[in-house]
């Protein structure tokens, strides 16, 4: 059903929600609500659409985590959120038509496809596309150094993030917003195969993101850079899929950080860092930003090791129970990410694009950004604080991050019967192989070997 664009004295503005599901600290909503009474007590069109571009190629968890968050966006709005199927530039102008609204409001998208659609979105409408905020503490492109150009290097970032300094959590939002539907609401999206996996995703949605953040400021941030590296225990914030739906803003975070609470500050300023690298190289999502790795390196795209990888079969304990993790979750901790994908890279020579299309497969707070120069950075082939020489033993960082071997233990049952450390080294424990856990595929010794014969004949190119 159409609306009559002159309804009433005011005209309603819509309020596209993308990656900031939630109201509180959110500029684009107050944006909407004073376009919206501008001339009168107007309503504001909660919009989201779900856009074949962005949904299809999600994994079946990342799905889901978004119905479930829209689910809680919608509860919170009194069941008005408008969810349309389709693609933005054709869905967008029929919403501002049905509504007759005045402008369409959004944080800003920095992201290669985000901006190319606003961008197609805004010459399709015939009213505003008004951009307010970001998801971001500093915005994509704010931060250059001297001469204009952009960091590549983080340390340098950090310390220009914390000079240029970020704006206070915006207003709480009026409590009398007239949310409105011009139009039918095509309801959730469905998502096949995810019952099937047997997984439990955290409660999603802003309140929730809300609480986590409480507990963990209570219990956890004080402890954070003693216990984020420890694999067997729950040392990390737990945040990242909040923020990567934006049911809680990064300035929200940083606005209850003290001066003692630089090393998680520092983790907010990597997510904006890896987001202005990916703004100024948008084709860093799939080719490497030194590109001599895609022209020079040798790699394997052995499907059989790469299924071992995945499934988490490689022999190496601390490896198999990160991919388990991952299946088991939809998540995998931070130290964890980086030692699987030094593996896939270094002992089995595969491309790190394909653990990266692995990753945002599984991951639910899968992060475009996050995760593709998380990859490099790993790869060595990204930004410089991990050159390619730099192997992961997956031995040693065992060890070291899971000394007990709980986390181990945890995901990998046929090694459960194995005391303390001993989980990490099952080929030197009488019996260590009787339930069926597989022995190493690779030595890693000679695969780091060759790894680093590979990194050579890429310094010898002098390119």
């Amino acid at each position: 059903m159409w609306a009559d664009t002159t309804y009433g004295a005011a005209m309603p503005s819509v309020l596209w929600f993308r990656r900031d599901l939630r109201l509180q600290d959110n500029p684009a909503l107050l944006a909407a609500v004073e376009a919206a009474r501008a001339d009168g007590d107007g309503k504001v069109v909660p919009l989201f659409v779900v856009d074949p571009a962005l949904w299809d190629p999600a994994g079946p968890v990342r799905q889901r985590y978004l119905v479930e968050s829209l689910d809680a966006l919608g509860a919170s709005i009194g069941r008005n959120l408008l969810i349309r199927h389709g693609d933005p530039v054709e869905v967008v102008p029929e919403v501002v038509q049905a509504s007759g609204a005045s402008s369409v409001h959004v944080a800003a998208d920095y992201g290669p496809y985000g901006s190319r659609r606003d961008r197609a979105v805004e010459e399709a409408i015939d009213v505003p596309l008004v951009r307010t905020g970001s998801s971001y503490a500093i915005a994509p492109g704010r931060i250059t150094k001297g001469d204009g150009t952009p960091y590549r290097v983080y340390t340098p970032f950090y310390r220009a993030w914390l000079a240029h300094g970020w704006r206070s959590p915006a207003d709480d939002p009026p409590a009398d917003i007239d949310w409105w539907m011009p139009m039918d609401c095509q309801g959730r999206p469905e998502v096949p195969g995810f019952d099937e996996l047997g997984i439990t995703l955290p409660p999603a949605g802003e309140q929730a993101a809300l609480e986590r953040w409480d507990a963990f400021r209570a219990s956890g941030l004080a402890d954070y850079d003693e216990l984020r590296n420890r694999a067997d225990l729950a040392g990390t914030s737990a945040l990242s899929h909040h923020l990567k739906y934006g049911e809680i803003h990064p300035r929200t975070i940083l606005a209850d950080l003290t001066d003692g609470d630089d090393g998680f500050r520092r983790e907010i300023c990597f997510r904006d860092f890896y987001a202005d690298v990916l703004h100024h190289n948008p084709t860093s999502t799939s080719a490497s930003l030194d590109d001599r790795y895609d022209t020079i390196m040798r790699w394997d795209n052995d499907d059989d090791a790469f299924a071992a990888w995945a499934q988490g079969r490689t022999g190496f304990p601390f490896v198999d129970a990160g991919m388990r993790q991952l299946r088991a979750e939809g998540w995998m901790h931070n130290r964890v990410r980086m030692v699987v994908a030094s593996f896939l890279i270094k002992d089995l020579h595969q491309p790190w694009q394909r653990g990266a299309a692995e990753f945002m497969h599984w991951l639910r707070d899968g992060d475009l950004a996050s995760n593709s120069q998380g990859w490099q950075w790993t790869a060595g082939c990204g930004t410089d604080a991990s050159p390619f020489y730099r192997v992961f033993n997956p031995i040693t960082q065992g060890l070291k991050f899971d000394p007990d071997g709980d986390y181990v233990r945890r995901y990998i049952p046929e090694l459960s019967h194995l005391p303390g450390k001993t989980a990490h080294e099952p080929w030197d424990v009488l019996g260590g192989y009787d339930h069926g856990y597989p022995e190493r595929i690779v030595d890693h010794k000679a695969e780091r070997e060759a790894a680093l014969a590979d990194f050579a004949a890429i310094k010898r190119s002098g390119a």
